[in-house]
């Protein structure tokens, strides 16, 4: 026996703008759903959005470029589900770059998630996301004199929690090579850059707040030397 299907409160027929408005609710949930049961794996080491748990929530983001490889933290800067530019709340454009933890990805973002999200829900997204900051860090390398691009890295000191601390140790290491970088060894150039944090190679860092910065520089040029 066929039963016939009545909306509360109408008369069968056409839906009204009304009922359509909420059938495409509950459609657009089940979608979601069936997404979540079934996540498109995320490729670590590709510039991509993705799929994250903040809370009970799932957010959009984006990798950081070179620094979403893993295994177990990567950078991203979480987006509004509607693209990285489209408006969000106040909170949203003012996290940047944050460390995220590998397993706090669902996936590769789909579209079918925009209902989970703090904006479907007509939220900013909260204080505490559950992420800290990327931060900064100072790089110091050995580069061949050749012109040629070959070296390699020396010292990674960071996470810096403020440009103006790295600029500080910036300033005290410049000040202990005293005119040296190119003669303290031999057929290098000593040079030093600011930059962001590589949060999947984190423990390839050495914390600069607890740590002789200089005595490190002097170890690490003296194994240069060989």
């Amino acid at each position: 026996m066929i039963r016939s299907f009545r909306r509360c409160g109408n008369a069968p027929g056409t839906l009204t703008p009304q009922d359509q408005v909420a059938l495409d609710t509950f459609r657009a949930n089940l979608a979601a759903i069936a997404a979540v049961r079934d996540p498109e794996p995320w490729t670590p080491g590709h510039y991509q959005a993705l799929a994250v748990r903040v809370g009970p929530y799932i957010e959009r983001a984006h990798t950081r470029p070179g620094d979403d490889h893993g295994p177990d933290l990567i950078a991203v800067s979480l987006e509004h589900p509607g693209g990285p530019y489209a408006s969000y709340g106040a909170r949203h454009r003012k996290l940047g770059w944050l460390r995220c933890e590998t397993t706090k990805i669902l996936g590769a973002w789909n579209p079918a998630y925009t209902p989970l999200t703090h904006a479907a829900a007509g939220l900013d997204l909260p204080d505490d996301i559950g992420m800290d900051p990327a931060h900064y860090a100072l790089y110091i390398e050995a580069r061949k004199r050749d012109g040629s691009l070959d070296g390699h890295t020396l010292l990674r000191l960071g996470p810096y929690t403020q440009t103006r601390h790295a600029q500080q140790d910036h300033d005290r290491l410049t000040a202990a090579l005293d005119g040296r970088e190119t003669t303290l060894a031999p057929g290098y150039r000593i040079t030093m850059r600011f930059g962001p944090l590589c949060v999947s190679d984190h423990q390839l860092f050495t914390d600069p707040y607890e740590t002789d910065i200089v005595a490190l520089l002097n170890a690490a040029v003296a194994d240069v030397r060989g």
